[in-house]
């Protein structure tokens, strides 16, 4: 079985390669790989090692050669002459007065397709655009359009935490988010806090959902009154991380209730918890902050 490799192209796109020649590679050099209608040029991320599923219906292309200096040389050209079709292509949408964003411009590595990938809020009728594109390039031409969580992993950057973006990184996919996911993990509803470079609710909000979740069943809401060997008062805050509540009676004296301890006497009578009535505001100590 030949070695299955991960390569990278522009645009932070990634994908499998099977070395069906056992050519000698390095990791991180330029090859040519094979795809469909010609050939394309990546850089060398990885040798995939064993656990890596692949989609039923995906059946991963050769890598052809290790790049040679003709071929970067040739690569070179290719984003040189990108560059150069920008300006010439945002004239022709503005001559269709076309409602779109171009948001990068990609030749195939051997010339045999064009691709435009551009964002628009609605459909766009780019036919005549497509024909003005054709006589100028003189090969076959692909308007792409893409979401806005694509345009941030194509252009690429940095998040809030200081990280590469994780779509730009390594995510394949996008899962759908929502701002309860924000509420259940106890963060700020402030869209500036929990929003990405794309301006949607950040990927990472659904990476430690599942733990905060599965914490959060053992423990009572906030604001139930709770009683246990014969201190009682209501629930004040709740750490997920830490696993562990705190319970403050009326004179402000504060119990801490670890969550291994509601396991152990959920049955034993010896803790009474009665749900409040009056509206739950979730309050959850995050990383040593308690957001509201």
């Amino acid at each position: 079985m030949p070695d299955l490799y991960l390569v990278g192209f522009k645009g932070n796109r990634k994908e499998y390669f099977y070395n069906n020649f056992h050519h000698s590679l390095k990791l991180y050099d330029h090859v040519i790989v094979q795809v469909d209608r010609g050939e394309d040029v990546g850089l060398l991320l990885k040798r995939a090692s064993g656990g890596i599923t692949l989609p039923d219906d995906f059946r991963p292309g050769s890598i052809l050669r290790p790049a040679n200096d003709e071929d970067k040389s040739r690569l070179e050209v290719n984003r040189a002459d990108e560059t150069t079709a920008w300006d010439q292509v945002q004239k022709m949408i503005d001559k269709h007065q076309l409602d779109m964003k171009l948001i990068d411009i990609e030749y195939q590595f051997d010339r045999n397709k064009i691709t435009f990938f551009f964002t628009a809020e609605h459909r766009v009728d780019f036919r005549a655009l497509v024909r003005d594109l054709a006589a100028e390039y003189k090969t076959r031409i692909e308007l792409r359009q893409i979401g806005v969580r694509d345009e941030a992993k194509r252009i690429g950057g940095f998040g809030i935490c200081g990280l590469q973006q994780c779509c730009a990184a390594f995510l394949t996919t996008f899962d759908p988010i929502s701002t309860q996911d924000a509420r259940v993990q106890g963060l700020s509803l402030n869209p500036a806090k929990i929003s990405g470079n794309c301006g949607r609710l950040l990927c990472c909000l659904k990476y430690e959902l599942d733990h905060y979740a599965e914490v959060r069943k053992k423990y009572p809401e906030v604001g139930d009154r709770f009683k246990k060997d014969g201190f009682e008062g209501v629930v004040d805050r709740i750490s997920i991380l830490d696993d562990y509540m705190i319970i403050k009676n009326g004179e402000g004296e504060e119990v801490k209730i670890l969550g291994q301890e509601l396991l152990e006497h959920k049955d034993d009578g010896s803790i009474t918890i009665t749900h409040s009535t009056s509206p739950k505001i979730a309050k959850i100590e995050n990383e040593g902050d308690t957001f509201e």
